[in-house]
């Protein structure tokens, strides 16, 4: 289980910003230690446990970039084109042979260079006399087109290190060395529930006054696309002592809770006071838009985040505090999300101090330069915003005003989880 202190945090005071909120989980959450291993083909999306050196180089053996005439680089014409007897061919997968000076040996992409060669010539670059000799021009340098053993991924050399989130080219690199098994973190184990006596689930009876519940799904898949294992609680009543104690249930078996909805001060919305009854809080509000009632604390030492009702608050906030704390937990190395400049093509006003983030689509401008595109709604319960645009720009706290033409930053959905 993955613990976290409750002595580290601060209730109070103006709304925290992104940043601020974020650094005081991801910096003293304990990361999960328990490790298992799983088979190359389930690897992607793991994250690696311990640092895998190279058992090998890659290439393994000096071999042809090309397909073409190998030889030595002794024999390469200096003062005009010169014609050369085959000494036999090297197809791939085929153990090499040498050259003779004065040789020349045909060889084709991949395979081993053959003993005494180490350049070679591209067959485009050549022609065959009528005497079947390969004449080569002149102007080739000394190794070329040759891939040297261990030129890739030199043999010891850490290739894949403890806390890379695998994906599909780590996946790759690790199958080049022959391995069939990972050492990773085992996934992180999160609670989720919604709150709140108007949803109901997709499949039950829906009440007239009732939406369907539809943040848990979305949640569940962003979780799921992180590598995490996911507890699905349900919905949860507006009642304060069932959410407590479904908190420290949650709590003796995970890693994580997150809950959805009920973060609010109303009347009805109760998850706040339920994790100050079992836990700790450590903020409630963030200087963010869209998610402003964002709650963050901690139960029994679990982490517990509470995001907001509003389904695209709800997304945004996720990927800006739960991802981070996921990736935290499970010891992922972590790359800042760094967006994309564009040309914004939209006027847009903020407040300073806060930081918010305008759903847009891209498009190419007349000069060429990508452009963003506001979405002309702002409502943050609008689950079509995130349907029909490309992704968020991220406005920071000392913008206050957007106009056509400044440069902004873009983050694509695509690179979010």
């Amino acid at each position: 289980m993955a613990q976290l202190s409750d002595d580290c945090f601060a209730f109070g005071g103006p709304m925290m910003s992104v940043d601020e909120a974020v650094g005081i989980i991801t910096a003293r959450v304990t990361p999960v230690a328990d490790i298992e291993t799983v088979s190359l083909v389930d690897a992607d999306g793991r994250v690696l446990a311990c640092d895998v050196a190279a058992p090998l180089p890659l290439p393994p053996f000096t071999n042809s970039a090309v397909d073409g005439y190998a030889v030595r680089a002794g024999d390469l014409p200096q003062d005009g084109p010169r014609a050369f007897p085959v000494a036999g061919r090297v197809p791939a997968g085929v153990a090499a042979q040498s050259v003779a000076p004065g040789q020349a040996m045909r060889i084709f992409t991949g395979a081993p260079m053959p003993q005494g060669a180490d350049t070679v010539f591209m067959q485009e670059d050549v022609h065959i006399d009528g005497a079947g000799r390969v004449v080569l021009p002149t102007g080739l340098k000394p190794g070329a087109n040759v891939r040297p053993a261990g030129e890739d991924v030199p043999q010891g050399r850490v290739a894949l290190k403890a806390g890379e989130r695998m994906k599909p080219q780590h996946v790759a690199l690790a199958a080049a060395f022959g391995l069939t098994e990972l050492a990773v973190v085992r996934r992180i184990r999160v609670a989720i529930f919604s709150t709140g006596d108007e949803l109901a689930s997709p499949g039950t009876v829906r009440a007239a006054a009732q939406l369907f519940d539809s943040n848990r799904y979305m949640l569940i898949a962003m979780l799921r696309r992180l590598g995490a294992a996911v507890s699905d609680l349900g919905i949860l009543r507006d009642e304060r002592a069932p959410l407590a104690s479904a908190l420290k249930d949650a709590a003796a078996t995970h890693d994580l809770i997150l809950t959805t909805g009920g973060v609010s001060t109303g009347e009805e919305d109760h998850v706040k006071a339920g994790v100050e009854s079992v836990g700790s809080l450590v903020l409630w509000r963030m200087a963010i838009k869209p998610g402003r009632p964002v709650a963050m604390g901690i139960v029994d030492g679990t982490p517990f985040i509470g995001l907001p009702g509003n389904p695209v608050a709800s997304f945004v906030t996720f990927v800006h505090v739960v991802r981070p704390t996921l990736l935290a937990l499970s010891g992922a190395n972590q790359a800042p999300l760094v967006p994309m400049p564009v040309r914004a093509a939209f006027t847009y006003k903020k407040k300073a101090g806060r930081r918010e983030y305008v759903r847009a689509s891209l498009r190419t401008g007349a000069d060429g330069s990508l452009e963003a595109v506001k979405f002309p709604r702002e409502g943050a319960g609008l689950l079509s915003s995130l349907i029909d645009s490309d992704g968020l720009v991220e406005l920071g706290e000392d913008i206050i005003k957007v106009e056509p033409g400044m440069r902004v930053g873009f983050l694509d959905y695509e690179n979010l989880i």
